[in-house]
């Protein structure tokens, strides 16, 4: 039982990853895709915990994230913005803490903590180096543009990913 600290984690985790979810939202189909594996993830965690509405909720998502992604993906004719990535992120920390899983967020979230972070090193060099980058532009996404992928390519190899992530996470929650 952690007590009060808890209301501090409690605030760090969404916080946290509301603004690396955010962070994301760069590509036409990133994030919606992202936020989709990441959800289903917990949804699974949540199913298998026996927490059914949490399990609902989560599901529920992924079909309103499949619904987006039709008209989101490249060339996306619809567009999601903080609108929809502010409170997409803030749902998954707090499905995190609900699930009791808030420490898989990271493995779950991996490309979210990769976006969110190359971001901060990038600030972080660029101020201690005197101007100098690490990476031709952040977040990681535009720097992987920059580097000659595609878009489709990006978002198709960071999909890979966080699939990937999304299945170690759910492994993880379901071992413990």
């Amino acid at each position: 039982d952690l007590g009060y600290v808890y209301i501090l984690i409690a605030f760090v985790v969404v916080f946290a990853g509301t603004t690396a979810v955010a962070v994301t939202d760069g590509l036409d189909g990133l994030l919606g895709g992202l936020a989709a594996f990441a959800f289903g993830a917990y949804g699974v965690i949540a199913f298998w915990q026996g927490q059914d509405f949490l399990a609902v909720f989560c599901f529920t998502v992924v079909g309103a994230l499949l619904g987006f992604l039709w008209f989101n993906a490249h060339p996306a004719s619809v567009f999601m913005g903080d609108t929809g990535a502010l409170p997409l992120g803030a749902a998954l920390a707090t499905v995190g803490l609900m699930t009791g899983h808030w420490l898989l967020l990271p493995v779950i979230g991996a490309v979210f903590v990769a976006e969110a972070m190359s971001d901060v090193l990038q600030v972080a060099y660029f101020k201690t180096s005197g101007g100098r980058r690490l990476f031709r532009k952040a977040p990681l996404h535009h720097h992987l543009e920059l580097i000659g992928w595609s878009e489709p390519q990006v978002v198709m190899r960071l999909y890979l990913v966080g699939i990937a992530s999304a299945m170690v996470g759910v492994a993880l929650a379901l071992s413990v």
